[in-house]
């Protein structure tokens, strides 16, 4: 009994996504994109394209950000001192990096299922907010400007 209650709670906490072939995606692999990718025009379509983001069932993700960090910065996040339980999640902590990141946020302003979905691009620097685990951030849960 008791190990159901704990399957039932990792798949309850289960906060990565899956790709085509079912294989779990880093939060590297989804939002990372260091040194910035050159790409000159529509750089949100063509990253969601690349790196396959999407909802369930093929829905357009209606934002995504792609943070422009050395990873190593980015795992630091997972010893910041400001951690707190994160929203929606009764257990589970949350960090938030001490510095601003440079990151791109992608709105999406048209389409409604994967691959037909088109992002308007947002440059910013802020606070990464991410859950991690022994081996260091797991997801992006949120940023704060």
């Amino acid at each position: 009994m008791i190990l159901m209650v704990i399957i039932f709670l990792l798949l309850l906490f289960w906060e990565n996504e899956l790709n085509e072939e079912g294989e779990v995606l880093t939060m590297e692999q989804l939002h990372v994109d260091y040194p910035q990718s050159d790409i000159p025009i529509r750089y949100c379509n063509h990253m969601v394209l690349q790196r396959v983001i999407r909802g369930p069932d093929n829905t357009c993700k209606k934002e995504h950000v792609f943070i422009h960090e050395r990873p190593r910065n980015i795992n630091r996040v997972c010893t910041s001192s400001k951690k707190r339980i994160c929203q929606n999640h009764s257990s589970i902590l949350c960090f938030q990096s001490m510095t601003k990141f440079k990151m791109t946020v992608c709105q999406l302003i048209g389409g409604t299922r994967y691959p037909a979905c088109r992002y308007r691009v947002s440059s910013m620097k802020g606070f990464i907010v991410v859950t991690c685990d022994d081996m260091g951030p797991v997801s992006l849960q949120k940023y704060v400007e």
